[in-house]
């Protein structure tokens, strides 16, 4: 989204902006669970949209300057810069934001990250860019854009249990608001002609991964009143992106916002609304012969609202300062079916700008808890912005955002990460994750950095892509998060050791082509360590003998059981150890390393 007009709106006057729009913009349906029809009045997200206005200005990305392209890798995390050429330099007076990724849920080493490209910062027409990584986000190979020279926005990624990739892109063709829908059945390495999927401004989509009869069902929606089929605003293929149906509204008139499926195909769908959020339901979207129909929208406090546009006296001048972001626990686990809602808001009872609420519900979605905090600073005064949350297949809640913390009374802002393992109930210290950066820098050329970052959680760590200035220009970025819980013993319930191993992190990591593997044992025992790959796949062992107490050091060469140099990627290496004296029960610690080849 982006100006149709240029007047800044501070920050605090824009929920009673959208109070007057209330009046201003008009009634939509609602069909309740009865099945009568009411109207009701929303708030609309037509202070901006995404429309065309500079030239496209064609600048070839050969021969042009760089500089080095930014990489870290650390001992909890690594990042590295996504729209980089060829060698992995930066490409000096282009820009890009409002990234967002895939990863192909068969094997996470491929991924593909969509975002608005920017081919000069002296224009703010925008295409759509892509990257793609084979090697679980170490390198990335960026080709161009989708159709080059058309202008694109909005971008939103997901993929399929089959590994085909979707980037579902928004077009002003004629002043008129439509996203198509492309496919890539080669990693991100080439996109189909695409197809038009109605579509609007502030899309977001999402495809079905359940198993069941849904599977590779695609849900889309967009804010009402900016979009291809108006007074629709949301639309469903159930033939993999070939089609589209005909568009429906949604109960409750959610905008920017995103959707969920649940474990049994279960459609949920989030945004904010007016005084608080909307959750709206549908039970029976994986039914192809069905018209989707809805079971229930409902109010969600996250005790404040969005906010956007609120012009330089915030961190995004002229975008949004979070979206609303639902999910759901498919872990099979004790919190199995919850349903989570999280936002950056700003705080109805402080003067505090923004903070990170998050809200559950165990009931799917009809009641909802008293919302908490996440992050846990003491001031009142710092911008956290951006929250982002994602679930792991394990139960496990990923939540980043951005925070200006570490410099007060700036926007200087970091990255900043916190996860739950109890659905929610209790949150991890905050942890820094990222120097901090100007957002500002680009703007007004690039009025903001995009309006979203985008997460995908798996059980051995999160996958997130995310915009920054580190580079001194809005670029484009992946982190890796890894399970911040492993190394914590899976222990066997009918036991444990009064001292337990330790594996410690791989030295030198990224590694070519020798690392060191250290661990310590207290007490005498059967130990294995083995090398997997991300999809948990036996690689090499390098030990698998009883040992006694002490400390060891073992080298992996990069090679595989048959002695042959494996890709470079992202690795697991796994220590178990079975006490042989005490009857303990087996440990098992994992941790993560990286192969640069």
């Amino acid at each position: 989204m982006d100006h149709v007009f240029r007047r800044w709106i501070p920050i605090r006057m824009f929920g009673a902006t959208l109070a007057l729009m209330l009046v201003c913009f008009g009634a939509i349906w609602a069909a309740p669970p009865g099945g009568e029809q009411d109207t009701i009045v929303r708030p609309s997200p037509l202070l901006r949209q995404e429309v065309p206005d500079d030239p496209y200005i064609p600048m070839p990305r050969e021969g042009r300057p760089t500089s080095p392209g930014y990489r870290f890798f650390g001992t909890d995390h690594f990042t590295v810069q996504v729209n980089t050429d060829s060698l992995g330099q930066n490409i000096l007076g282009d820009a890009a934001n409002e990234p967002s990724i895939a990863v192909d849920p068969g094997d996470p080493n491929r991924m593909v990250i969509g975002w608005r490209q920017f081919d000069t910062i002296n224009s703010n027409f925008r295409q759509a860019g892509y990257a793609y990584s084979n090697d679980g986000g170490v390198t990335w190979t960026f080709p161009g854009v989708i159709e080059p020279g058309i202008f694109r926005s909005d971008p939103v990624l997901d993929s399929d249990t089959a590994g085909t990739f979707y980037y579902y892109s928004l077009s002003v063709p004629g002043g008129n608001f439509q996203c198509e829908m492309f496919r890539s059945t080669d990693g991100g390495a080439t996109w189909d002609a695409g197809t038009f999927a109605f579509g609007g401004d502030k899309a977001w989509m999402v495809v079905d991964k359940t198993g069941g009869m849904g599977t590779g069902h695609i849900y889309a929606y967009w804010s009402q009143g900016i979009g291809a089929c108006d007074p629709g605003f949301f639309t469903r293929s159930v033939d993999g992106g070939s089609t589209f149906e005909n568009c429906l509204q949604i109960p409750g008139g959610p905008f920017w916002g995103t959707l969920a499926v649940g474990p049994d195909g279960e459609l949920y769908v989030s945004g904010g609304g007016f005084p608080n959020f909307v959750v709206a339901k549908s039970g029976n979207a994986p039914d192809s012969s069905q018209t989707v129909a809805w079971d229930f929208s409902v109010n969600v406090s996250l005790g404040g609202s969005l906010q956007a546009f609120a012009g330089p006296n915030s961190p995004n001048p002229g975008g949004l300062l979070g979206q609303s972001w639902i999910a759901v626990d498919a872990s099979g686990g004790p919190n199995h079916g919850n349903v989570y809602l999280l936002a950056s808001v700003e705080p109805f009872a402080s003067s505090d700008p923004l903070d990170v609420m998050f809200a559950r519900s165990t009931d799917g979605g009809q009641t909802w808890s008293v919302p908490v905090r996440v992050n846990d600073d003491s001031s009142t005064t710092n911008w956290q912005w951006f929250g982002t949350m994602s679930v792991a297949p394990n139960g496990r809640i990923d939540v980043v955002w951005l925070d200006t913390r570490d410099n007060p009374g700036t926007f200087l802002s970091s990255l900043y990460y916190a996860y739950s393992t109890d659905g929610g109930l209790t949150w991890s210290d905050n942890q820094r994750l990222s120097d901090a950066f100007d957002p500002h820098l680009g703007w007004p050329q690039q009025n903001k950095m995009g309006d979203y970052f985008d997460m995908v959680s798996f059980e051995e760590g999160a996958h997130l892509a995310w915009a920054n200035t580190l580079n001194g220009e809005q670029d484009v970025y992946y982190t890796f998060i890894p399970n911040p819980v492993q190394g914590v013993a899976e222990r066997d319930p009918r036991g444990g050791v009064a001292q337990t191993p330790t594996l410690f992190q791989n030295y030198p990591n990224p590694f070519n082509p020798v690392t060191d593997l250290r661990f310590r044992i207290s007490d005498f025992g059967f130990v294995e360590l083995k090398i997997f790959d991300l999809l948990g796949r036996e690689v090499k062992v390098l030990v698998n003998k009883p040992l006694t107490p002490g400390e060891y050091t073992v080298q992996w060469d990069g090679t595989d059981d048959a002695g042959q140099p494996v890709a470079s990627g992202v690795y697991l290496y796994r220590l178990a150890v079975t006490p042989l004296q005490k009857g303990g029960s087996k440990e098992v610690y994992t941790r993560k390393m990286v192969l640069l080849r």
